[in-house]
């Protein structure tokens, strides 16, 4: 299926359950994959905008991402959990093939682990919209930016991280540490939280 034939107009449609969809794909059902890009399209976009800084960058992933998800479909185990869980995995896994390319990776400095955490409250990042938190996390350098994207928006562990960057899970801890320092302080000389609570 053509880049157009995804971003035509959408159309008025049925509710019907991921597992439906994916089965009428893999019988090959054309239409069906446009059901799958409508329901999911602005939220994997928003995945990539955190990623890549330009809406362009952004949106280029976002199509490499569907190409990426269409391709490997018939590799969605249902038991092993929700097709949101995989799909999400595949278009951050599509970001980071894109980074490595870009050479982002290369942007790990290899420090020890001082054992201690600059944390910033979880009160402070669900109080941020998800606006004003890409905004911010897109003055971090690159490769805090991606620590930070993976370990406290996407949930990933350090564990997980190291074997996907290939990097030691050290080096992802203290690039976390350097990315909430630097983030903290940019909340605080902020006008988004002036009224001290957030501190």
């Amino acid at each position: 299926m053509s880049i157009k034939e995804l971003t035509r107009p959408k159309r008025l449609t049925i509710q019907v359950s991921d597992i439906d969809i994916i089965t009428r794909i893999l019988k090959g059902d054309k239409t069906a994959f446009r059901l799958l890009y409508d329901r999911y399209a602005k939220l994997y976009l928003l995945i990539c905008r955190r990623y890549f800084k330009t809406k362009q960058d952004a949106e280029d992933m976002l199509q490499e991402s569907f190409v990426s998800i269409f391709k490997d479909l018939n590799q969605f185990d249902t038991s092993k959990g929700q097709f949101l869980h995989w799909s999400k995995r595949v278009v951050i896994n599509t970001c980071l093939q894109k980074l490595r390319k870009k050479t982002v990776l290369d942007d790990f400095d290899e420090i020890a682990d001082k054992g201690f955490d600059i944390g910033i409250s979880p009160a402070v990042i669900e109080k941020l919209s998800l606006q004003e938190l890409t905004t911010i996390i897109h003055k971090l350098p690159p490769g805090r930016k991606l620590i930070f994207n993976l370990y406290v928006v996407d949930g990933y562990t350090h564990k997980e991280i190291s074997e996907m960057l290939g990097i030691s899970i050290s080096t992802s801890k203290t690039q976390l540490m350097k990315a909430k320092k630097l983030l903290k302080s940019d909340i605080q000389n902020s006008n988004l939280f002036n009224n001290g609570n957030y501190a």
